[in-house]
């Protein structure tokens, strides 16, 4: 994974720049549950729901606890998609107008962004135009207040969410062809550029600039301009496919046929390594028949496997203590041997070095085995780098497509370079650390440089040393991801690291309206520093190196006022440049127009609390770094609240309480589930395991970030129908199962009633287990799917991240979880007398410990 890169152009009091903190993936494991699939018509809803992007429209929204929308299930495990869909698309048609009273002489005239200019020229496009929706971008709020003072209170914030890697549907408007850019500030033309149609020029919307096009949108009427994709879509792709690489060699499919490289750790003992040759076994085949695959064991020595022979397994060693010199390489690579081989023609030589693995034998504690995991990395880049390698001159070229390494590892890199001593407790531990750290980041830096993403993927028992090895997967663009064992998760993650569509060569670039500025970026990336100016005399834009470009990343982006704001409109264009899997260069533009208003309760309507509640939580999570820390943010959650309520509602009548604002009503308990779930809260017991999850969080896209924060809970219904319902306690009915996704978690609890009929239990876990994994099936990292019954030692996973509304007076009850009505007396006196007292508040009781006065349910 990579870096949280934060533009410190401002502070806020609340948000702070983030630190350089490696994000790595969490230590959850995933069975593989087989089972029958539930048709998308078999789920039942009682209530409006969102759309299926989580983003509610309007007034209609889900209940407080079930972001996002329904899924839209299809048969699991089909493989990932292209980062970007790259296919044309039917225009939509805008209107755009065919005049212009202003003369082409006319120099512009530049004051508080374009207002003045745009006054003085009549736009091209006809109202209404849509103002540019885009699954890519997610705003916490679909207006912007014009006054600063009520604009930038730090409490709520504005900001959005950016998914460079995220697929658009429907498909954009693809353009082959060199876009038009303001030649001031580097703006692209757009649908809501003013065009003169009689000479063709465009004024651009973020610095007012009067553009020529070179001819190109000179029009006799405004139906011919409509023929420009960008002059008629928020979202379009610019794309070059001539494949300009040293070294590239074309290939039918360059997704498929991109070298795979196993790194494995043969210092296993027979339980975990049976589990790993499962997995591996299931590996190779699950992959294209055209896949190049490379397999290297690493222990004291690295052994490089080769594929020439067909009966036996056999594999090169090479010294593990040092880097591999010139010499050595050069014998591997121009020797007889073959290292790397397509699938089709060495599959069943991969099954025989798998079955040939044999547990580690010497009588020493797994933390203390030699591993030389960063000599094993080197190794398998100069095998993926191969012939296209000048050793003589040690020059690199680049090769022509994507290529990745996944490292199986059960501890730390012990062993030779990178490595770090077997105990902490060795005197110098604390240097060895540091320099290992330096050399693995070194490391993942040159395999970036070569196209090559490096994942590793943990499992085990033995402590890996997380913070060592973290920097060679962040560096690299790549997954770090931490397993309990080398089971079926651990089998599912690696076919699905493998199966990943990752964009290369990434750069996000963010420019907004003069009134707007950017305060902090958190994400997979890091500030890049290009020189514009010789091109673009101010270009002021925001640019990130994307070290990967892939659908499970996010970028939080928050925003504040300069000023007061007098335009009656705001403008923010989105440029995501990378190569995508096939080497085609893509530009993709995406340009958003905001109203303005002076309204705060309109504001206030328009804000997506969904959105918010996970831009707020990104910010949070930065100050967390250890649990007591986590303690801490309890303490700014409940401020936040307060003056949420304090700033944005007047006091109930004959009292001294504010009650919170009904427009974001679901706000306080989507942030009630952050300050007690695994997040913050007290659930995950280890801190490694809060470590991973933090980074994971914060670098994760909008969805999964969502469910991390509010767990998503259905309830099974006869006929094997689901009923989405809060995640409140009172849902553990003793005759009902239910599915609780938490993102990273996904539970199923089986009532103690039902589970006592066999024939019934059998049936609502087998629809269960089928929704879970219809739920999950492309989420990468894979979550850990368990399913208990009630009563049981691990039901008290469950338990704990539901709300324990049991404590709420009944009307309350009632009130915020409907479905109690449709229970008899009997029933609801049993509900009542199975809940067990502990201290825990419900969100009635806290928010009302806060001086607050509760929004009414919805």
């Amino acid at each position: 994974m990579m870096d949280y890169l934060s533009s410190k152009l401002d502070k806020s009091p609340i948000a702070t720049a983030p630190p350089t903190i490696p994000p790595v993936a969490p230590r959850f494991p995933s069975p593989n549950l087989e089972q029958d699939q539930i048709p998308s018509s078999s789920i039942k809803y009682p209530t409006m729901l969102s759309p299926t992007n989580g983003v509610k429209t309007g007034s209609s929204s889900s209940h407080l606890s079930t972001p996002p929308g329904p899924p839209v299930f299809t048969s699991p495990v089909r493989p990932a998609a292209v980062p970007f869909r790259t296919s044309p698309a039917t225009p939509q048609p805008v209107a755009l107008s065919s005049g212009s009273s202003l003369p082409t002489s006319s120099p512009p005239y530049f004051s508080n962004g374009s207002v003045e200019l745009q006054q003085q020229l009549p736009s091209a496009i006809e109202e209404p135009v849509p103002d540019g929706k885009s699954p890519c971008i997610l705003f916490s709020a679909n207006k912007v207040l014009k006054y600063k003072k009520q604009a930038n209170v730090p409490s709520l914030g504005f900001g959005v969410l950016v998914s460079p890697g995220r697929e658009a549907s429907p498909g954009p408007q693809v353009i082959q062809r060199d876009p038009h850019r303001c030649h001031y500030c580097g703006a692209y033309s757009n649908l809501y550029s003013n065009i003169l149609i009689g000479s063709g020029q465009w004024q651009c919307v973020i610095c007012g600039n009067l553009n020529g096009s070179e001819g190109e949108y000179i029009a006799l009427s405004k139906e011919e301009l409509r023929n420009f994709p960008e002059l008629s879509s928020p979202l379009v792709d610019f794309i070059q496919t001539g494949n300009k690489t040293p070294s590239f060699v074309p290939v039918t499919d360059s997704r498929t046929s991109a070298p795979v490289v196993l790194v494995i750790d043969e210092c296993l003992d027979e339980p975990h390594l049976q589990h790993l040759q499962s997995s591996l076994h299931a590996f190779v085949d699950s992959l294209p028949p055209t896949t190049r695959i490379g397999i290297i064991l690493h222990g004291r020595t690295v052994s490089v496997y080769d594929f020439s022979e067909e009966s036996v397994a056999s594999a090169e060693v090479i010294p593990g203590g040092t880097s591999p010199n010139q010499e050595t390489l050069k014998a591997l690579m121009y020797g007889t041997g073959i290292y790397l081989s397509p699938m089709h023609a060495s599959k069943e030589v991969a099954h025989l070095i798998f079955s040939s693995l044999r547990p580690y034998k010497l009588n020493v504690p797994e933390a203390s085995r030699d591993r030389c995991l960063g000599a094993a990395v080197e190794v398998a880049l100069a095998i993926i780098q191969g012939l296209s390698a000048d050793f003589s001159r040690g020059v690199v070229k680049r090769p022509g497509i994507n290529s990745r390494i996944i490292v199986c590892a059960s501890g730390p890199n012990t062993y030779g370079p990178g490595s770090v001593p077997h105990s902490y407790t060795h005197p110098n531990y604390p240097h060895k650390e540091k320099s290992a750290l330096k050399w693995m980041e070194h490391l993942g830096h040159e395999a970036h440089k070569q196209n090559t993403v490096v994942d590793i993927l943990c499992a085990g028992t033995c402590p890996v040393r997380v913070p060592v090895l973290q920097p060679l997967a962040k560096a690299s663009g790549g997954a770090f991801v931490l397993h309990d064992d080398f089971g079926e998760a651990f089998g599912i993650n690696l076919q699905r690291a493998s199966a990943r569509a990752t964009g290369s060569h990434g750069l996000l670039e963010i420019r907004c309206s003069d009134d707007i500025l950017i305060t902090q970026v958190v994400g997979p990336g890091e500030e890049a520093h290009i020189d514009n100016h010789e091109t673009f005399k101010n270009d002021i834009s925001l640019c990130i190196q994307m070290l990967s470009v892939e659908e499970t990343q996010c970028f939080s982006v928050s925003m504040e006022n300069k000023h007061d704001i007098k335009s009656d409109f705001v403008f923010f264009q989105f440029v995501i440049q990378y190569s995508n899997v096939y080497q085609d260069d893509i530009t993709r533009v995406i340009t958003i127009r905001l109203p303005t208003v002076d309204s705060v309760p309109e504001y206030l309507q328009s804000i997506e609390d969904e959105v918010a509640v996970v831009l707020i939580a990104k910010r949070t999570l930065l100050g967390a770094k250890s649990y007591s820390d986590a303690i801490d943010m309890h303490t700014t959650i409940d401020e936040r609240v307060k003056d949420i309520a304090l700033k944005f509602s007047s006091q109930v009548p004959k009292s001294k309480l504010h009650r919170f604002p009904k427009e974001i009503s679901l706000l306080p308990e989507l942030l009630f589930h952050l300050r007690r779930g695994p997040l913050l809260g007290n659930i995950v017991g280890h801190e490694d395991e809060r470590y991973v999850l933090r980074n994971l969080f914060l670098n994760a896209s909008f969805d999964l970030s969502l469910r991390m924060v509010a767990p998503r809970c259905l309830m099974h219904r006869e006929g094997g129908t689901f009923e989405e319902l809060p995640a409140y306690d009172l849902v553990m009915q003793s005759d009902t199962a239910v599915v609780l996704d938490h993102g990273t978690d996904v539970f199923i609890w089986m009532g103690a009633e039902l589970a006592a009929d066999e024939a019934r239990s059998a049936a609502a876990l087998a629809a269960c287990r089928t929704l879970a994994e219809e739920l999950t099936e492309l989420r990468f990292p894979a979550p850990r799917i368990l399913a208990f019954k009630e009563g049981s030692s691990q039901a008290r996973y469950f338990v704990s991240r539901l709300i324990p509304a049991h404590k709420d007076p009944p009307y309350e009850q009632e009130a915020r979880f409907p479905q109690l009505r449709a229970l008899t007396t009997e029933q609801r006196a049993k509900l009542k007398s199975s809940f067990i007292h502990y201290d825990d508040p419900s969100f009635c009781e806290w928010i009302q410990s806060l001086k607050i006065v509760p929004p009414e349910p919805i």
